[in-house]
């Protein structure tokens, strides 16, 4: 004789929780991702522009006035020259001046702004580009504590 089998009825509230719980779990994956790759494209991307204005910045402070260094007066910076310079290493860098990317001068300082924006691919955020933006200054010759820079 067989024993008849008896079939436990499982409770009513139990289906789909498996799905809730890969739902939720998948949704936080999807964000986590979007962390480690967006943050490293941004990270990465504020590092290549504090390298790229680094230097500019040196290549324009290179661009001394010769007038001052023929009359043995301090060496003091060519302005328009030393902007000429940062800028045209910018553009061979694929960074060119203008769009946020600038370059001043004041005195024996130059400055250098990079200014570079970074497509989001995963993160929901309201804009899909985020901008990064890095400074960097050079004076040339002895100065004092109180420069710019």
């Amino acid at each position: 004789m067989r024993r008849a089998r008896r079939c436990r009825r499982r409770g009513r509230g139990d289906e789909g929780v498996v799905t809730a719980f890969v739902v939720v779990f998948a949704v936080a994956l999807v964000f986590v991702s979007g962390l480690v790759l967006d943050g490293g494209r941004i990270l990465a991307s504020k590092r290549e522009a504090n390298n790229l204005a680094e230097s500019a910045a040196r290549a324009g402070a290179q661009a001394i006035s010769d007038d001052a260094v023929r009359s043995g007066n301090a060496v003091i910076l060519d302005g328009p020259a030393a902007q000429d310079a940062a800028c045209a290493f910018l553009g061979r860098a694929g960074q060119p001046c203008g769009g946020g990317t600038s370059v001043r001068t004041d005195g024996n300082e130059v400055t250098v702004t990079v200014r570079r924006s970074v497509n989001l691919l995963l993160l929901p955020v309201g804009t899909q580009t985020f901008s990064v933006d890095r400074s960097a200054c050079v004076v040339r010759g002895i100065t004092d504590v109180t420069s710019g820079c």
